[in-house]
């Protein structure tokens, strides 16, 4: 441990003094640099002496550009005059190395070589103070887990850009406090985050002010194939990228040096050491959000259920479909002009795409609550586009007509998953028609319906839920109630069918939502028990289906995911990692697998069919995630899981944990940060880095 023989310990109130009087006592850049950066390094309110710190930029086809270069003296300050970049897409990122020199004359010179801390920032400051701190590293780790290179931090837009935003949602970086955002409601102390993040500052920490604990961190730390981190920054983002490692080991780690709280105060409070935010918007729109689709800049357009009612739900209340598209900034806010309405919008389930004019499209499913009295039937027989702006494109409604566009001979019948094919064709699964809707070109007018028929004149799917696009443009539809997937052309023509017994021992039974990879396959999530709504079943019928999961022996037997080859093949059913009612499901940049579920708070992460970028001797299908996948305390019962450029995994929480048929909807987003390889957006077919 630090002795008094090695420092004197500068207090806060000295600290704090001198941030706020700007007394700037050391600077190594001349009067040409017109912007200037200061404040000072500190680990915990403690001064650290002697750290070299560089300012880079980042984020632009140059790389990564050494702006300046300062020392701390012994009050931990620091000051960089520089030339700010003139690219808006570039970012700024500060490191503080520290440099032994047993020299230190009262700050607290780290115990060894291979400290390095950091903070990260987006917006370039101008005669701006800050501080750099084991809750910054942790900030700045997380949120850039992903683009980490072999020089520094760096990437494209807008992942690199995103990620640098959303690190302010952690840490304020004037202070080095915990933000405001991940101190108050919904986070705050309402989820495990705040004090998760507090426990990896503190692990942090004991590295900085023993060597010893660096040696363990490290240990702790090294990627799981066996690539030993160089300094504190890479131990944390080794962490955040594989939070399943040592668990318990770092949580003992972080015992040692316990100056940031709150913290996790048990290994019981954590099987993984994943960060996760909780989104609510303005908190006055989510209500059953039940998918997300990203545009080209990283903003989150959602649909969603209902109306929005803030609860606790009333037995009398009135609650009927919402009319609104939702869309959210990386951060969490609503986008300019959002939510969005019109364009017939109604009662959206789980259909929304965007096409490669980035525009919007939902699916109008007539979600409503048990005493809404508006007739649903009539409004939910057609999808709504907007433009990227959010200006409604399809009819609004108007008297008696419901607007939004309904295609050539009203196909569409509570249409489930929309998605976009490249050539900009609309593929809408029409629940209750049990058929596929395509809008050619994006064309209404020229709509047509695709029903493959089994030899007994059936629909091969009923009930189709989700569709997902493969590189050839070929379309891939689950059929919920028939225990069924089928693929067809981009003119109709069926080209593969998995039923009957070929399916059910494949693991195809009750399938959700569909997800494709760059090499051909398409995943599908099994939910096992969840009979989708629409023709026939109805809210109250999935709340007494979903009410047997609640029983504590409930392990979702039948829960699984299947992969199918291009040529039709199944392999599976891959279980584990936390699979208990699998509903959304998505492929990230490296091709592996993650699945969200409508039961037991957690996410999946399988092994997709590139192992290479899996951990080692796991094959494809296996699970990453602990037996409990990726438990967040923030997680109600959800449908989407989606994967953004900055590799966030975000989740729908469509439903709270105990729904009433007045308005089961959940009320928010939950964002893991870093936690996947990035996927380019808007996602058109399979997923591209």
């Amino acid at each position: 441990m630090i002795t008094n023989s090695r420092l004197r310990i500068l207090s806060l109130f000295l600290v704090t003094a001198l941030i706020a009087g700007g007394l700037f006592m050391f600077s190594c850049s001349s009067d040409n640099n017109p912007d200037k950066i200061s404040g000072f390094v500190l680990s915990g309110n403690q001064p650290l002496e002697g750290m070299i710190v560089t300012l880079r930029s980042s984020g632009t086809q140059t790389g990564i550009s050494i702006l300046g270069v300062a020392e701390t003296d012994e009050t931990g300050f620091f000051s960089i005059s520089f030339n700010a970049p003139t690219n808006p897409e570039a970012i700024l990122y500060i490191t503080a190395d520290s440099s032994v020199t047993g020299t230190a004359t009262s700050g607290i010179e780290p115990d060894s070589d291979f400290v390095r801390l950091a903070t990260m920032m987006r917006d370039i400051p101008f005669d701006a103070e800050v501080v750099i701190n084991e809750r910054t590293t942790v900030a700045t780790a997380y949120t850039m887990a992903q683009f980490f290179t072999l020089e520094g931090i760096d990437g494209s837009f807008p992942g690199l850009q995103n990620a640098a935003d959303i690190a302010q949602n952690l840490v304020t970086l004037s202070d080095g406090d915990v933000s405001d955002f991940l101190n108050g409601l919904p986070n705050g102390a309402s989820t495990s985050t705040r004090a998760t993040f507090n426990s990896l500052a503190n692990m942090l920490a004991s590295c900085v002010r023993e060597e010893s604990n660096c040696d363990t961190l490290f240990d702790l730390a090294t990627t799981p194939n066996g690539l030993i981190p160089a300094n504190t920054l890479r131990a944390i983002s080794n962490i955040a990228r594989f939070p399943w490692q040592n668990v318990q080991e770092l949580f003992e780690l972080s015992q040692e040096e316990t100056i940031y709280s709150p913290a996790l105060a048990s290994d019981i409070d954590i099987t993984a050491w994943t960060l996760a935010l909780v989104y609510t918007g303005n908190g006055m729109e989510l209500d059953g959000p039940g998918n997300i689709a990203f545009d080209a800049d990283g903003n989150a357009w959602v649909c969603n259920n209902y109306i929005f009612n803030p609860g606790p739900v009333d037995p009398d209340d009135v609650v009927c479909g919402d009319d609104h598209v939702l869309k959210f900034t990386p951060t969490g806010d609503d986008a300019p002009g959002a939510p969005y309405q019109g364009g017939g919008l109604y009662g959206a389930g789980y259909g929304i795409t965007l096409d490669p004019d980035g525009n919007v499209w939902v699916g109008n499913f007539g979600f409503q609550g048990s005493n809404c009295p508006l007739d649903f039937e009539e409004l939910s027989q057609s999808v709504s586009k907007f433009a990227p702006d959010g200006t409604p494109i399809s009819p609004n409604s108007e008297g008696d007509d419901p607007g939004g566009f309904k295609g050539a001979g009203n196909l569409i019948q509570q249409p489930q998953g929309v998605v976009s094919d490249r050539d900009r064709n609309i593929w809408i699964a029409s629940c209750s028609s049990d058929s596929v809707v395509q809008f050619p070109q994006g064309k209404p007018e020229l709509a047509f319906n695709i029903q493959p028929l089994d030899d007994m004149g059936e629909s091969l799917v009923i009930k189709p839920f989700d569709i997902a696009i493969d590189a050839k443009g070929n379309a891939w539809v689950t059929g919920n109630e028939s225990n069924s997937v089928i693929a067809v052309d981009k003119e109709g023509n069926l080209l593969h069918s998995l039923i009957g017994d070929d399916a059910q021992e494949a693991g195809i039974f009750l399938p959700m939502g569909a997800a494709t990879d760059t090499l051909g396959n398409v995943w599908i999530a099994n939910s096992g028990i969840t009979k989708i709504i629409c023709d026939g079943t109805t809210v109250p019928t999935l709340i007494d289906i979903i009410a047997l999961t609640e029983d504590p022996f409930f392990t979702g037997p039948k829960a699984s995911v299947t992969m199918i080859s291009g040529d039709g093949t199944p392999s599976g059913p891959f279980k584990g990692g936390g699979l208990l009612v699998p509903w959304g499901i998505a492929v990230d940049g490296d091709g592996n697998v993650w699945v969200s579920n409508f039961q037991g708070s957690a996410v999946s992460q399988l092994c997709g069919a590139s192992t290479e970028n899996c951990p080692p001797g796991l094959e494809t299908g296996d699970p990453i995630t602990p037996d409990g996948g990726y438990f967040f305390d923030g997680l109600k019962r959800n449908t989407a899981v989606e994967i953004d450029p900055s590799g966030n995994v975000w989740l729908t929480n469509n439903w709270e944990i105990f729904a009433v048929a007045q308005n089961p909807g959940g009320r928010s987003l939950v964002v893991f940060v870093g936690l996947a390889k990035p996927v380019q957006a808007p996602l058109i077919g399979p997923p591209q880095k």
